[in-house]
């Protein structure tokens, strides 16, 4: 293990691929551990003393404040603490729309795309109240963004910033969140931009080749045993 190098603990769901996409644009060295959440990976007693909630992203920075070993979870907070460690993604004149977008994404776009997607996809029981409820709101929030979009270049203004890093990866599944991007094309341009990014390609190819479609069993482990 590189002593100096950041510990991430992870998996390819957008929640992830924003850390994996930060780590890569700040160009930090990290070493990378898979946390199957399909087999039950972030039920160990070693992760959950990183990330006490059950949940990936999670990194340990031997290098931490006071040049002191930080653990972290939850991706937002780990967003904002890359950014102010390297000083990158997080401008000052910006610095509360950044945040205020950041919060939009962690509040409004997370979970709610992340049910849609649950309703509209993996859901065995097809409940249509639920599949309106999550589509309907799923849309409101790309109009949110779309209507940002009209008037600038990226969505906490005129940079790109950590907020574009969080809010990205939830726009890739929109087939699966009854949205058609196509309804939206400041955030169809805005996604297709930000996609050609290197260090956001690299950061999508980390653990890619793990990511498939769920079996029973894994559904069954992440959905309805998620208590422990």
């Amino acid at each position: 293990m590189n002593e100096t190098a950041i510990q991430l603990y992870s998996w390819p769901t957008p929640n992830g691929q924003k850390i994996h996409i930060m780590l890569e644009e700040c160009g930090l060295a990290y070493e990378a551990h898979p946390v199957d959440i399909g087999k039950g990976d972030q039920f160990k007693p070693e992760f959950l003393a990183i990330s006490p909630n059950n949940k990936i992203p999670a990194i340990v920075d031997p290098d931490g404040p006071g040049n002191r070993p930080l653990a972290l979870f939850e991706s937002g907070a780990i967003l904002a603490y890359l950014a102010e460690k390297t000083g990158k993604f997080l401008p000052e004149a910006e610095r509360y729309q950044v945040l205020a977008w950041l919060f939009f994404q962690v509040g409004g776009v997370g979970p709610m795309l992340g049910q849609a997607h649950h309703f509209v996809h993996y859901a065995n029981e097809k409940i249509p109240y639920a599949i309106d409820r999550y589509s309907r709101e799923a849309n409101r929030l790309y109009g949110v963004m779309d209507k940002r979009l009209a008037g600038s270049a990226f969505i906490a203004g005129g940079e790109y910033t950590i907020a574009d890093i969080a809010i990205w990866p939830w726009t890739l599944s929109t087939d699966r969140q009854g949205v058609n991007i196509d309804d939206y094309p400041n955030v169809k341009r805005w996604q297709a931009e930000i996609g050609e990014r290197p260090a956001v390609q690299r950061g999508m190819q980390l653990f890619a080749e793990h990511r498939h479609e769920l079996t029973d069993e894994e559904k069954k482990l992440l959905f309805a045993n998620e208590k422990r």
